[in-house]
């Protein structure tokens, strides 16, 4: 991953695929550290994290974390979750984020020279072409150490780089203390709602 010391950086955090990567490599993501890191590399413009959040609910094991976020130099982007049942019967909830990520990446292209996408989601190959003829170098973050794969092989040819997430574990990460609580009997966790289809 090249970076310039003059280079306006922007970050574009899917937060389920990044849940999902990092749960495949058994590690959990230190915010803080990820973005002192590429304070590091070169001018910070933004750091965006999107998730899905189920507005109805009491408690969501997800919201300690947008919260921090939001009051610790992200710019959050959350939208509504969508609640369904499943062949089996049960609750389950789903919310897709990517519309919001291209935007907002469409329009940073003219503000920064480099974004990050954290996220090995294929149907993001497409924007990244677009963002790059705007002048933009767009790195992928994302693993293909894990299983399955979290990481399209169309986005990672279409990148200017790609870097595993395994390889920053020891920088941005630390080893999972223990699971994160689940959501709702069992089911899904708010940051796994759309990782089901990613590639």
């Amino acid at each position: 991953m090249t970076f310039y010391p003059t280079d306006r950086i922007a970050l574009f955090i899917d937060g389920a695929n990044l849940y999902s990567a990092a749960r495949g490599l058994n590690i959990d993501i230190d915010y803080k550290k990820l973005l002192d890191e590429f304070k590091k590399r070169g001018v910070l413009v933004r750091a965006y994290y999107y998730t899905a959040l189920v507005e109805d609910d009491d408690y969501s094991p997800i919201r300690p974390l947008v919260d921090w976020l939001d009051y610790n130099g992200f710019a959050v982007v959350t939208k509504a979750a969508r609640t369904f049942t499943d062949a089996q019967g049960r609750k389950r909830f789903r919310g897709d984020v990517d519309v919001e990520i291209t935007v907002d990446m469409l329009e940073m292209a003219a503000h920064a020279d480099h974004l990050v996408l954290f996220s090995g989601d294929g149907d993001f190959r497409r924007v990244v072409e677009a963002v790059q003829r705007k002048g933009a170098r767009v790195t992928v973050v994302s693993t293909v150490k894990s299983q399955p794969p979290m990481a399209s092989d169309d986005l990672r040819r279409q990148a200017d780089a790609f870097v595993d997430l395994s390889d920053l574990a020891n920088v941005v990460g630390r080893p999972r203390q223990s699971p994160l609580p689940r959501f709702i009997q069992g089911d899904q966790t708010p940051a796994e709602l759309d990782a089901e289809d990613e590639l």
